[in-house]
């Protein structure tokens, strides 16, 4: 056999008995099956923000930079894909601009403000750092730590850490829980105000007033004339989103949180919170954090009471949340 015939047979062999490794196959490792990825996600992006997605579409998100006057959520979105909260008041948007769509906040803490964007004795909610982020196919959460400083002093008068967390739901609804602790070094008084702890500027299109919208709370009362700073479970917001299209967000109180049920300060033109210190001063003494938990489910139609109130139910069952950071061994 001449070597131009044995060099060709070597050939033929090489290609024909020699194992072709398989697609996705690594020789010389161990064969790893792709994981799944989860259904929820806590996807960070750019400029301080975190963006809540179910199966890569994005329902809610995070905005916590640090020359914002407070954290904030927005857009919500709801089952039809539009959002269901807006920035600033439809009417006032000068006056009003601290409405960020969903927000954390309080009038009066030592007599400083952390409600509004202008005026006297004003604080800001400085983000200080993000501490954890997990996702799951159910849920995903952010967990942050905030400093509330008055703007004339400097002084950090509260320690705030906050997890939010979105909870997917059936036929595209979902819910925001929103966990909350407050530490103060020195003694700190939250007094006695309407304005605060958590609110929602809902959509123009939703609100009584200019959409023709309908809010209801626990005890079965309608509207700004009844609703309006009376305690309650619960309050939903629902009206028209797109033609006719009806969506809404029902906000929840624990009754976990103290002075429960809470007051609700509500406005036919859109708007709705959870008033902690409506009825007397609060105190926040060292090493005696305050827990807090709201949730606010974001739903199609406008669902019967009784379903709003299984709903409450369901939030009840679950447990306001210790945030103490963990310390290291």
């Amino acid at each position: 056999m001449t070597p131009m015939r044995r060099f060709l047979l070597f050939a033929f062999l090489c290609v024909h008995l020699v194992p072709t490794p398989q697609p996705g196959h690594i020789r010389g490792s161990a064969h790893n099956e792709p994981k799944p990825a989860p259904r929820m996600q806590a996807v960070p992006q750019p400029y301080d923000q975190v963006s809540f997605q179910r199966d890569g579409v994005e329902i809610a998100r995070f905005h916590f930079g640090p020359t914002l006057k407070r954290p904030f959520v927005f857009p919500l979105i709801g089952p039809s894909g539009r959002s269901l909260t807006r920035m600033g008041h439809p009417h006032d948007p000068v006056g009003h601009s601290h409405h960020n769509s969903v927000w954390i906040a309080h009038n009066d803490v030592n007599g400083v403000t952390f409600w509004g964007d202008t005026g006297k004795n004003t604080g800001r909610i400085v983000h200080q750092r993000v501490e954890k982020l997990t996702d799951d196919d159910k849920e995903v959460s952010v967990t942050s730590l905030n400093h509330w400083i008055e703007d004339a002093t400097k002084k950090t008068l509260l320690i705030e850490r906050r997890k939010t967390t979105v909870q997917i739901l059936d036929k595209g609804e979902w819910r925001l829980i929103l966990d909350l602790q407050f530490e103060a070094k020195d003694e700190v008084t939250l007094g006695k105000s309407p304005f605060g702890m958590a609110a929602v500027r809902m959509e123009k299109s939703i609100g009584v007033n200019d959409g023709g919208g309908t809010m209801r709370n626990s005890s079965g009362q309608v509207n700004e004339k009844e609703v309006f700073w009376k305690p309650a479970k619960w309050v939903d917001y629902s009206g028209a989103i797109a033609d006719k299209t009806i969506e809404g967000i029902t906000l929840l109180d624990h009754p976990g949180n103290p002075n429960r049920p809470s007051v609700f300060h509500v406005r036919n033109d859109s708007w709705m919170g959870a008033s902690l210190t409506f009825a007397g001063p609060m105190k926040i003494a060292p090493g005696q954090p305050l827990r807090l938990r709201y949730g606010m489910v974001v739903h199609a139609g406008m669902p019967s009471a009784e379903v709003l109130e299984a709903r409450w139910a369901a939030f009840a069952k679950t447990e306001v949340v210790d945030l103490a950071p963990v310390k290291k061994k």
